[in-house]
């Protein structure tokens, strides 16, 4: 494996003043669709750090794409700036710009063994041979491909041949990758698999990473930060944590794993918690601080993991648990969990996954009624 030492040969120059790697000032983006302007990125500021693994998550026609291509060069904004390291690069050529892509199909060259697909960029600028076999060598070593030099990509694997785009993007240095979806061709396992790889490997050659995808599980797994985009507005920016336990949003709380909605009005509000209540034993409980007052209707969301499922009435805590009686509609299975689906009181179903470590011998059945209760902290606001 590559030493530090070694590793950090492979590092462009860095800006170091604390200048973002890529910049969006005001940037707007329109297309003409049957003779009518549409807006495909909405008036976004954002500030991606120097050596950061970034991700643009959302659904399709959401403007990530056309964002990254901005950034490539491959369009230009109808309105606003694009800077890398602090430079205006607006109207500046893709070639111009010190950025490499890496696409869904890998489009390596079928004619050139692995050493050659990954050497053709230094090849075309002239380095010296010399130079050329070292920075391939320690680029290979760092996607662990050192000993397949000699294979064509037909002899490869699809990770493997992931790697060998990778590394012949890496090779030459750019300030910034940009990853279009560079998974989606690969298999479940593989695609875990490669996740991880990317993500030692962005450590590993300190370069920016600014990565497309429309799977929250691989841009969780990957990510320092994440711009979750719905309609070319970027709804929630932040890390896989706050996103996750934190929407800001319905969209985001929906689309980013599952979420349990409940709407209703705040019956109570006390030392920063504030209360629905559904029936006389149906309630939920959600810290507020002095955001909500007695009588606002607000919307709760809580996570299908951070929910505990009896089949019996639970005992309700001095803490001042949420609690949702129901009935279960649907049980599927999944090995490590159950996951039910049960019909509330509170007007909602929810979803609960309820690990089988201690329970798998009693396991609730479609039609019994149970009890569903979670902590005061796993309770969250949407849009307050």
């Amino acid at each position: 494996m590559t030493t530090p030492q070694q590793s950090a040969v492979s590092r462009p120059p860095t800006v170091t003043d604390g200048t973002p790697a890529i910049r969006f000032a005001g940037v707007h983006k329109n297309y003409l669709a049957h003779g009518e302007s549409v807006a495909a990125v909405k008036r976004t500021d954002l500030a991606i750090a120097q050596g950061e693994f970034f991700s643009l998550l959302g659904p399709s026609g959401c403007g990530k794409t056309t964002t990254m291509r901005m950034i490539a060069g491959f369009e230009e904004p109808t309105a606003g700036k694009v800077y890398l390291d602090g430079k205006d690069v607006t109207g500046v050529a893709p070639n111009k710009r010190d950025i490499n892509m890496v696409f869904q199909s890998y489009a390596l060259f079928p004619h050139l063994n692995t050493y050659q697909n990954v050497a053709f960029g230094l090849e075309r600028k002239k380095v010296a041979k010399d130079e050329i076999k070292r920075r391939v060598g320690e680029i290979l070593d760092i996607v662990s491909l050192t000993g397949m030099e000699k294979r064509a990509p037909r002899e490869m694997s699809g990770g493997q041949q992931q790697r060998v785009a990778l590394a012949r993007a890496l090779v030459n240095r750019p300030r910034a990758l940009l990853l279009d979806e560079p998974l989606g061709a690969l298999d479940l396992k593989l695609r875990q698999q490669m996740q991880v790889e990317l993500k030692r490997i962005q450590r590993e050659v300190g370069i920016t990473f600014v990565y497309v995808t429309h799977d929250q599980g691989e841009a969780l797994t990957m990510s320092d930060r994440i711009a979750v985009m719905n309609a070319g507005v970027i709804e929630q920016l932040g890390t896989p944590r706050d996103i996750y336990e934190r929407p800001s949003t319905r969209f985001v709380a929906g689309f980013i794993g599952t979420s349990n909605i409940v709407e209703g009005t705040a019956d109570r509000v006390e030392n920063g918690l504030a209360l629905l209540t559904y029936s006389q034993q149906d309630r939920v409980v959600v810290p507020c601080g002095s955001a909500v007052r007695a009588g606002d209707k607000i919307e709760v969301s809580v996570r299908p993991e951070k929910i505990d499922l009896h089949r019996g009435v639970p005992p309700v805590s001095a803490t001042g648990a949420s609690v949702l009686s129901g009935l279960v509609n649907e049980v599927v299975y999944h090995g490590t969990s159950t996951n039910y689906t049960v019909a509330t009181a509170a007007g909602a179903d929810f979803t609960v996954f309820d690990q089988n470590a201690s329970n798998a011998d009693d396991l609730a059945d479609r039609g019994d009624r149970v009890y569903l209760t979670w902590a005061p902290q796993h309770s969250y606001l949407i849009g307050v």
